[in-house]
């Protein structure tokens, strides 16, 4: 079989098409994750990730620092910002730093994660959809669809939501279920610019063992004392020795009053115990080594106003 010819010869081969491999095909992007505190953003970030960087509660603003988290998928380069639930409620000093985290993290992006509750919208979400900047490709994340008995009731919602906001897209769906999260994956990617990689392909997080200790031993604490303990509490941690089959970490347990502190030890030293040994299980899984932990609780009145002792927590 002869080769097609034409006037001027034979036809040349056209350049081969790109693949994952190719720096000319890649996408990367930030994506911030945004809502109201308690709507599932951490837990979607984790589901993203696929691994646990992000610490969950039910206990709302669980979420204190910008948390990245990366994923490479084919020639695309996620990589999420999940950001403090925006806050209205309270004044204080930690407040007002967790919102110009939310602030900041929404000027850097390329896309956002807009997270509500599928068939829900309220005046905390309403303030926090006010945040999105102009300009920028935003997703209606409609999270926990699971819960919502009638699907067919969420149409009218939907036409309401794309009224208040020109969404990009609208992707209903459950962060607990793998097949959503893949959608997401895909739906996501083309708003993301053409660009090299920002890390390297196996990247999860950003955050190293120290913090990722630290934040897990918080939410520990959220879990065992639920309601009983306000949201004015952090972890610091004191030591962070790696060894190849042992690593040896102390951290303490910041509260603002003595009653506080109470909450957190319980009766006997129970409660603290139960806090440091799930702990424990959790940052030995999450390592891949023993780890001996030892916690304690100490009390400083009034941190989380303090502009000084919030910047020596490490929040910016």
């Amino acid at each position: 079989m002869t080769s097609p010819q034409g006037a001027s010869g034979p036809v040349q081969p056209g350049p081969p098409p790109p693949d994952a491999d190719s720096a000319a095909a890649r996408r990367c992007g930030l994506v911030a994750i945004v809502g109201r505190p308690n709507v599932g953003k951490s837990t979607l970030l984790n589901a993203l990730v696929g691994q646990k960087v992000s610490i969950t509660s039910r206990k709302a603003q669980t979420t204190r620092h910008r948390i990245t988290g990366i994923r490479t998928l084919g020639a695309t380069q996620f990589v999420f910002v999940d950001t403090p639930g925006f806050q209205m409620k309270h004044g204080t000093a930690l407040h007002r730093t967790l919102n110009r985290t939310v602030v900041a993290s929404l000027a850097e992006v390329d896309a956002v994660l807009f997270v509500v509750e599928a068939g829900r919208f309220g005046l905390d979400d309403a303030k926090v959809l006010a945040l999105l900047p102009p300009g920028k490709p935003a997703l209606l994340v409609a999270n926990k669809l699971d819960a919502v008995k009638r699907r067919q009731d969420l149409l009218p919602w939907l036409q309401g939501m794309q009224e208040r906001h020109p969404f990009s897209e609208f992707v209903p769906m459950s962060a607990r279920k793998d097949a959503d999260v893949q959608r997401l994956f895909e739906i996501l990617a083309p708003h993301l610019p053409e660009g090299p990689w920002l890390h390297d392909p196996d990247a999860l997080t950003d955050r190293n063992d120290r913090f990722l200790a630290s934040e897990i031993i918080r939410e520990k604490l959220f879990r065992l004392t639920g309601d009983e303990l306000p949201y004015s509490c952090t972890v610091l941690i004191d030591k962070f020795e790696e060894g190849e089959r042992l690593h040896r970490i102390a951290a303490t347990i910041v509260v603002e009053r003595d009653a506080h502190k109470g909450m957190v030890v319980g009766a006997g030293g129970e409660r603290l115990k139960r806090i440091g040994s799930e702990a424990r299980q959790e940052l030995e899984h999450l390592l891949g080594v023993k780890v001996f932990l030892e916690l304690w609780v100490k009390v400083r009145s009034g941190w989380a106003d303090d502009e000084a002792h919030l910047r020596s927590f490490g929040y910016e």
